[in-house]
């Protein structure tokens, strides 16, 4: 079988250009993520590099970077951008951001530190320079950007696509629109020793606050998470989107995004197939009650 674009071997490889051509050290790197990006550590230089795996997904990489300017600008705590590169960088065809790593105490993360900075992220003024959510086109951009899917699957997931566009376009959002983190979980959120901070800034941008809480509600019904999480999400921010009728709509767009992210990186990391099968039976089965795990 054809290897993907980014296999573990080529993802170093790749990253040893990309560190080369800024003058950071890539020797005693880490990879800590391998599903929408290739995030690895730079222990000695204490810098974060996230490389993007594909390629319909390089926008992101400019989006990022006007997002973390932008949080900034308005002192929310957040991972900051290395400074001193011009960045999105670009080395030899491959697209990457650089970042400064912060320091990590172990604590866990709670819903309430989510809650808080989720509010302070939604309260702030609405900005020009970020996109407007439009998450049918990140799902559509996976499908397009799959590495191997049988026509089957693909006729699901399109199919599924639709029926999920239709009624999110028929939804009305009880809360006003803001800036939203728009994949808001503990994973990332990083507790520092001043405090929790939010990382993986890619998908920011103007659109229904609901949908920074949605991940936290499906985690819990769908991921196994503990349900004092979501709680104390919901009362630290003050609203509960489990009682709202409009939440299965948001599931469904959740749970359809979270299935479809590893489509480009499947000959990449076939390790991931396995779970993907999984997913696919139990939305087909619409068994709403199978619990999924993480990609790995």
């Amino acid at each position: 079988m054809e290897d993907g674009r980014y296999t573990r071997p080529k993802l170093a490889l790749a990253l040893a250009e990309i560190c080369a051509a800024v003058g950071l050290d890539s020797r005693d790197a880490r990879l800590l993520r391998f599903v929408n990006n290739g995030v690895f550590l730079l222990e000695r230089e204490q810098v974060i590099v996230r490389i993007v795996l594909a390629p319909s997904f390089s926008y992101r990489a400019v989006n990022v970077v006007e997002a973390a300017r932008w949080l900034a600008e308005h002192d929310v705590p957040a991972v900051r951008l290395l400074p001193g590169i011009r960045q999105p960088v670009r080395v030899g065809g491959h697209l990457a951001t650089l970042w400064r790593s912060v320091p990590d105490t172990g604590a866990r993360p709670t819903g309430a530190h989510l809650g808080r900075l989720l509010r302070r992220v939604h309260s702030l003024p609405r900005p020009t320079t970020l996109p407007e959510w439009r998450p049918m086109e990140d799902v559509r951009r996976r499908l397009f950007d799959a590495e191997e899917l049988d026509s089957d699957d693909r006729y699901f997931l399109e199919q599924r696509c639709d029926d999920v566009e239709q009624r999110l376009d028929a939804l009305r959002f009880p809360l006003p629109r803001g800036v939203v983190h728009g994949d808001a979980h503990l994973g990332n959120l990083i507790v520092t020793p001043g405090g929790p901070v939010l990382c993986d800034l890619d998908s920011l941008c103007v659109g229904p606050p609901e949908w920074d809480l949605t991940p936290m509600a499906v985690g819990r019904l769908r991921l196994g998470h503990p349900p004092e999480r979501y709680e104390e999400l919901a009362r630290a921010y003050g609203f509960d989107l489990l009682a709202w009728e409009g939440f299965q709509v948001l599931r469904d767009l959740r749970e359809l995004k979270i299935t479809v992210s590893v489509l480009p990186i499947l000959r990449s990391n076939p390790g991931i197939r396995g779970e993907l099968r999984r997913r696919l039976r139990t939305m087909r089965a619409g068994d709403v009650t199978a619990q999924w795990a993480p990609y790995n």
